[in-house]
């Protein structure tokens, strides 16, 4: 091997396990280097790409919100079964806020409290905010509820006010002044007055069920978040709300604050995890397990579903018993009134889907349906990011008969619907495609790692490999017109023993020596030679003299044999004339 080749041995070598190593370990590295990266990318801080989106988000936000119109309620007294006319939607387009932002480096948190906008969407409504609404009077109830357990005496003054204000089971309004105008009772002005009345501070001056909630962060509270910085695995959960770890209004593990806060989950999502959010209305986590994968525009995520857990009492699933304490009714509906000022408040899915059939045999006009009442989040299990939400809660109210209020005294127990609301938000295709884009980044990592050792591999090899085809192989020939033939070494072989017959300096002649001169020898001499041969046994050479013996010049000797071809070359009898 010439010093050239050994250079470019040594440096194609060198290169090549250079290449190999680094590809190898980039290979097991690259995923933990990417989950750095997007952990980073993820996090939420005041400079990080999600912060923009998280305060002030991009999307546009639609609220449709469902009344349900009591149509009988003066059969009510008389057991007659309730029946409700589903108005709606009423869309109203929300634009959401964050204020009151601070970030807690201590512990990697961030506190806030949430400010939404709403516009009524006409053309997206199918119904007018004018359109009048028979319900169940929430105020009468309410009050109705506190006598029961309340003493003798202030139950029957509360009675005598319901009298005294001509307060009747249900009310008929506008939807407009159901949903965010609110509107005016006398009870309510009287107990704003008079909180003593009450029991308590009345934290409003009218009625309705999204009163104070436009342009205001009053009712939500305040937030506290985990960021992600110390841990990703926290990432969207909550720490605190109202600044404490418990909510208030349930006792024991219910009592606990957890979940997300509905923007935020962790990435590295599993089909065998469930993923929960907290609800500010209903002071406690609600519980989303996986349903199945789903695709949405290319990009596949993860279904978790409100299945009976979610909407449990405890009376499917024991560990909810704390959510309803003292209730003792049937699966499907969850019991917040300790969350909503001691009325009678419980969530279930729209139309009550996915409750107990007692609910829906209670009353007539509920259709439920799955694909248009579930409640479901779709995450993409990388990133932890929601790509198709659909939040549909239905809101109702207990009425239960109660011998110290008059107008209660002989109802009979129903849960009625209220209203039931929707939310919908999937990612628009082009957020789709970036994150898509975003998900093959670590494939692509992996190819470039594969390339790189498939490159290390032909470096490191390249000289033995080389020597092997030519040991082998033979030859590479490439023809005039680009036709490439390979000469195999048993070709080459045979052509170069051809070339080696075939030379003039190895030409065999049969014809016998004839007139080969020899100058300045003697008789004597050519003898001794022609002994020395070999070939030469017993052949007999005879000389003349052309010229003169006395003569000085040097002697012309003519050579000539004539060997019988019958016998062994070493037997052959030379003939010689001098």
């Amino acid at each position: 091997m010439h010093v050239k080749e050994i250079a470019l041995f040594g440096i194609l070598t060198g290169f090549g396990l250079i290449l190999l190593v680094l590809g190898i370990v980039f290979t097991f590295t690259w995923p933990g280097i990417f989950d750095s990266i997007l952990a980073k990318e993820l996090q939420l801080t005041p400079t990080s790409k999600s912060y923009d989106a998280w305060k002030s988000p991009p999307i546009e936000l639609s609220l449709d919100i469902y009344l349900w119109n009591w149509t009988n309620p003066e059969e009510f007294k008389n057991n007659t079964k309730p029946r409700f006319e589903q108005l709606g939607p009423y869309r109203f387009t929300e634009k959401p806020d964050k204020v009151d932002i601070k970030f807690n480096p201590h512990n990697s948190t961030v506190t806030f409290r949430r400010l939404s906008q709403f516009f009524f969407d006409e053309e997206g409504s199918s119904g007018s905010l004018d359109d009048m609404v028979s319900t169940v009077n929430v105020v009468a109830l309410s009050a109705a509820e506190k006598a029961r357990f309340a003493d003798y005496m202030k139950a029957k003054s509360i009675s005598v006010g319901l009298s005294l204000y001509q307060q009747q089971i249900s009310v008929t309004k506008t939807a407009g002044e159901l949903l965010f105008e609110g509107y005016e009772d006398d009870m309510v002005s009287l107990a704003k007055q008079l909180p003593f009345l009450a029991g308590e501070e009345v934290p409003f001056d009218r009625v309705g069920w999204f009163y104070m909630r436009n342009n205001s962060a009053d009712l939500t509270g305040y937030y506290n978040m985990h960021t992600g910085e110390n841990n990703m695995a926290e990432f969207g959960a909550l720490k605190y709300w109202n600044f404490n770890e418990t909510n208030g209004a349930f006792e024991g593990d219910c009592g606990k604050i957890h979940g997300s806060a509905g923007e935020f989950f962790p990435p590295k999502q599993s089909r065998f995890g469930t993923i929960s959010f907290f609800s500010p209305d209903m002071c406690r986590s609600v519980p989303l397990d996986y349903e199945k994968d789903v695709e949405i525009h290319g990009v596949t995520g993860y279904k978790f579903s409100g299945g009976p857990r979610s909407t449990d009492n405890g009376t499917i699933y024991p560990e909810n018993w704390c959510y309803a304490p003292g209730e003792g009714t049937y699966s499907g509906v969850l019991n917040i009134s300790s969350c909503r000022y001691g009325t009678p408040v419980f969530m279930s899915y729209p139309h009550f889907y996915g409750a107990d059939s007692f609910y829906t045999g209670q009353v007539d006009g509920m259709n439920p349906s799955e694909e248009k009442h579930q409640f479901f989040m779709t995450l993409e299990p990388n990133t932890g990011i929601p790509i198709d939400v659909a939040a549909r809660l239905q809101l109702n109210l207990l009425i239960s008969p109660n011998p110290n209020v008059g107008i209660y005294a002989d109802v009979p127990r129903h849960f009625m619907p209220i209203l039931w609301f929707e939310q919908r938000v999937t990612a628009t295709p082009e957020l789709a495609e970036e994150l898509a884009v975003a998900l093959k980044v670590p494939m692509i990592g992996q190819i470039c790692s594969i390339i790189v050792i498939v490159i290390g591999l032909i470096l490191l090899l390249w000289f033995p490999v080389t020597k092997l085809i030519r040991r082998h192989i033979g030859q590479v020939h490439v023809s005039e017109k680009g036709v490439v033939k390979i000469i195999t070494m048993e070709e080459l072989e045979k052509q170069n023993k051809k070339q080696v017959e075939n030379s003039p300096l190895l030409e065999k002649k049969d014809t016998p020596l004839k007139n080969v001169e020899f100058t300045k020898s003697s008789k004597q001499d050519l003898q001794k030679s022609m002994e020395k041969l070999p070939f030469i046994d017993s052949c007999t050479a005879t000389s003349s003299d052309t010229n003169n013996q006395s003569n000085d010049k040097p002697s012309t000797i003519s050579l000539s044999t004539n060997c019988d071809s019958n016998r062994t070359d070493h037997e052959q009898d030379a003939k010689t004339k001098l």
